[in-house]
């Protein structure tokens, strides 16, 4: 019955995904599935609820962290702080490096605002225009956009990604963020290098387009803009809490859009809620979005997703593949059983909030100190989620940017990093079994 109840849940978001449906309706009826399946089992209608309930609680914090993103990014925009960014840094763009440059100022950008969707949807979709008129490779701009966009997703510290693991597994953010860090650094370096290899090799012709010129119609560019940005900066620094760094930004934000790009207080407020809409066609068509409207999606998707937590730990539906990870994490190394989960758990999913839990709710027992599990996490499933075709964490970005699911191929980050780890652990395992081999205790 376990085995039929998740092959009928794999068919249903097969054929939402082949047919282009919401992935919302596929999760509501796997939650319908989840909960038949619970009855089958025994468990009354008040206990499934509960079950439901208590998956929803682990994420409550993450849930009003969505309202303060959906405002900063709104802000952000209104502001005319993602623009300044933009146009500042525009000049040091050249053929040669604009690979490398691309991929930066998208980690740059994702890391401030922890955000993919939100990276993608803006300064991506400037650096896709800018290639496209000098004639850069698709392929390797849209690999270099998705990585740029996931480095923030992973360790930016209001990054809901980054959020969720840490509520979930119970750990402190900024020791996370501190262990991603490191864990990071040699995928990070290799793909400066690949890009920058890349760029030289593939570079284009033409001339980029005007930033200034697109922006000016809309915005004042002026330095006040970054506020907002340096606030993220110097109180994530120290280690302030997440939602009062959110706060602070709004709040820096706010009187920047009303009295330096004189946007009616009225219309600041409503752009908190409803997001920002430029005047300017153009301007609209790369800078339009945010507001506490446009979490709302995302949050359904959190939701029916920690139902589904609380409902497998409740009812045992998945409790029959955790003692082949338990075997495979004793013979070989913990993280390659958290690697091997992530994938299917991706697969399955389509998003990568779900994929995150089921990974942690069949992970949780393999006898990992919670610190561990969290960053096998996001070296894992957070990188995986996005390189799966048909998922939307990494389709999306790339159908905001107008580039092909190929580009998957280039986000050569993406696979760096679990790629890295699997290489460090792989040591770790051999050096073990020399131990052993030679009596010493491992």
């Amino acid at each position: 019955m376990n085995a039929i109840v998740i092959v009928l849940f794999c068919a249903v978001l097969i054929g939402c995904v082949a047919t282009g449906k919401s992935v919302i309706g596929a999760l509501l009826i796997g939650l319908a599935l989840f909960l038949l399946y619970g009855k089958y089992r025994g468990h009354s209608w008040k206990a499934l609820w509960e079950m439901s309930l208590s998956g929803v609680k682990t994420v409550s914090n993450i849930l009003i962290t969505f309202l303060f993103i959906g405002m900063l990014t709104a802000l952000w925009r209104a502001s005319g702080c993602i623009a300044s960014i933009i146009c500042y840094t525009s000049g040091f763009i050249t053929p040669a490096v604009f690979l490398l440059l691309t991929f930066l100022l998208c980690s740059g950008l994702s890391f401030l605002t922890g955000t993919s969707f939100g990276t993608a949807a803006t300064i991506g979709v400037i650096c896709m225009s800018i290639a496209r008129t000098m004639q850069m490779d698709i392929f390797w701009v849209g690999g270099a956009i998705l990585s740029g966009a996931f480095f923030g997703d992973r360790c930016s510290p209001v990054s809901t990604s980054c959020l969720l693991v840490c509520d979930i597994t119970k750990t402190d953010i900024y020791e996370n963020i501190r262990r991603m860090m490191r864990t990071a650094f040699v995928p990070f370096l290799c793909s400066c290098l690949i890009y920058l290899i890349a760029g030289f090799a593939t570079r284009g012709s033409g001339v980029a387009v005007d930033v200034y010129g697109l922006f000016r119609p809309e915005f004042t560019i002026h330095p006040l803009c970054l506020l907002p940005a340096a606030v993220i900066l110097i109180l994530a620094f120290l280690r302030v809490g997440v939602r009062k760094i959110m706060g602070a930004s709004i709040l820096t934000a706010l009187p920047i859009a009303i009295f330096l790009q004189h946007l009616p207080v009225t219309a600041a407020l409503k752009t908190l809620i409803f997001g920002f809409h430029a005047a300017n066609s153009q301007v609209a068509a790369v800078m339009d979005g945010g507001g506490i409207l446009s979490m709302l999606r995302v949050s359904c998707i959190v939701c029916i997703a920690s139902c589904y937590s609380g409902l497998f730990r409740g009812t045992g539906l998945l409790d029959f593949m955790e003692a082949g990870l338990n075997r495979l994490a004793q013979k070989t190394h913990p993280f390659y059983s958290v690697l091997l989960t992530s994938v299917p758990a991706s697969a399955i999913s389509c998003n990568q909030t779900l994929a995150i839990m089921l990974t942690h709710q069949l992970c949780e027992r393999l006898g990992l100190k919670k610190e561990y599990l969290a960053l096998y996490l996001e070296d894992t499933v957070v990188m995986i989620a996005a390189l799966i075709p048909w998922s939307i964490a990494g389709t999306v970005p790339l159908d905001s940017i107008g580039a092909p699911v190929i580009c998957l191929l280039g986000g050569v980050y993406l696979y760096l990093v679990p790629l890295w780890q699997g290489v460090v652990h792989l040591r770790r395992v051999w050096y073990n079994k020399e131990k052993r081999r030679k009596g010493a205790k491992p």
